[in-house]
């Protein structure tokens, strides 16, 4: 146990070496400067916006439209002149937005017969707060609208309520998750259990490619170096160096992962807020559905995770025997990385429960897919397929350890090479 111990130590030493915490340092820092800007451009968006009016009506309903558009924090740059040539003005000023209200609109309105008002906007770049603007008065105009319409069925229906004429028919929606139901809307419950969970297939998709990589590039460096033959030599088991290898590079891959998440975070706290606001309306109805993980479920997820990246590393073991050194191991790792797209896009888009079953087998039989799916599984009560692919998981992991620890037992462990122009395995 204490020469296993030394090897772990030995091996996580020289994964962890400067250019790594370079690189993390690098990426943190990157990070930093795009949560930097980012929040800087939100919060340009979401202060106060300057936009020009052409008032050609001048009656009481343009000007409190105009008064609506100052309530809704834009800063009105009122302009005068003919239509043509305020339009060509702004043209060559620094505003992005004109809004035109045409002469006669107030008469028009007012005689329960269709206004326009017109919208200009000047695109010169692409940004947050580019198209913002004219949502925004589109949003005025159509409470603006919604003002007009309830106040001309109040005088023409004074008995009846605007609502019940304009929408007499109520959808009262309800969501049934298994034996459990609870009111609510499925569209909310669905796109705040997506925005909650959008970040961690790419956390998943990073820690499976990165601790494979590791293991691949210092199998090959090793073997470049020729410090593989003199490791193979030292009094440890053959199965206690590939599985110090392997471990190794699960723990550093595993920090890695928490460094990028944290800088990933950061960068995007923004997206976070909003993410809370949205869960906090259906926070209920998802407790009463019983759509919420528990600790013995995290439990579970976490040792779903911490199967497929053993059967990441085990692979990449096999693939780095195979490496003649540092450029052929690059070339290597692309099966791996393509192997995990594979779920990562599937688990974004659909549901492994309703696919069809050959493209479900398929999808399954990558031992890196169970993982992109529990969280799913875990809030839907599918326990078995949960089971299934952590069994599933544990058994490729023993057979790929079995197979690793007998290459490694013997010398073709250092003679094992893949030529790619003859397009095989040389022993």
């Amino acid at each position: 146990m204490k020469n296993f111990s030394h090897l772990l130590v030995k091996e996580i030493k020289e994964l962890l070496n400067k250019q790594l915490i370079i690189s993390l340092a690098a990426m943190l820092l990157i990070f930093y400067f795009i949560g930097s800007v980012t929040r800087t451009e939100m919060k340009k968006a979401a202060a106060k916006q300057k936009i020009a009016v052409l008032d050609l009506d001048k009656s009481e309903i343009s000007r409190n439209i105009i008064g609506a558009l100052n309530m809704a924090n834009f800063i009105i740059e009122e302009k005068a002149g003919p239509k043509e040539q305020v339009v060509e003005e702004i043209r060559n000023s620094d505003l992005d937005l004109l809004v035109v209200i045409p002469s006669g609109f107030g008469n028009t309105v007012s005689r329960f017969e269709a206004g326009q008002v017109e919208t200009y906007s000047y695109l010169r770049g692409i940004s947050i707060s580019g198209g913002r603007k004219s949502e925004i008065v589109r949003a005025v105009l159509n409470a603006t609208n919604e003002y007009l319409s309830n106040d001309f069925l109040k005088k023409r229906a004074p008995e009846i309520n605007p609502e019940l004429l304009k929408e007499p028919i109520k959808n009262r929606e309800f969501v049934v998750v298994r034996e459990k139901m609870a009111e609510g809307s499925a569209a909310a419950i669905t796109g705040s259990l997506y925005a909650q969970s959008f970040i961690l297939p790419i956390i998943l998709m990073m820690i499976i490619i990165y601790s494979a990589q590791m293991v691949i590039t210092a199998i090959a460096m090793e073997k470049q170096d020729k410090t593989l033959e003199t490791l193979l030599t030292v009094p440890v088991s053959r199965e206690a160096i590939v599985t110090a290898k392997m471990l190794a590079a699960g723990l550093v891959g595993l920090l890695s992962a928490v460094v990028y998440m944290y800088g990933f975070q950061n960068a995007f706290s923004f997206t976070n807020d909003e993410v809370s606001q949205a869960m906090s309306g259906v926070a209920p109805i998802l407790k009463e559905l019983g759509l919420t993980i528990s600790t013995q479920g995290y439990l579970l997820f976490g040792l779903s995770l911490f199967l497929s990246i053993l059967c990441a590393l085990s692979l990449a073991t096999i693939l780095g025997v195979l490496a003649e050194d540092y450029r052929t191991a690059q070339s290597l790792s692309f099966p791996l990385i393509f192997l995990v797209m594979i779920p990562y896009f599937i688990s974004l888009f659909a549901d492994i429960n309703t696919m069809a079953l050959p493209a479900k087998i398929l999808v399954l039989i990558i031992p890196f897919s169970h993982p992109f799916f529990a969280m799913q599984n875990l809030m839907f009560g599918h326990l078995t397929m949960l089971w299934l692919g952590i069994v599933y998981n544990l058994v490729f992991v023993l057979v790929m350890l079995y197979w690793a620890a007998k290459i490694f037992s013997t010398d073709r462990v250092l003679t094992m090479k893949l030529r790619w122009g003859k397009k095989k395995v040389i022993l």
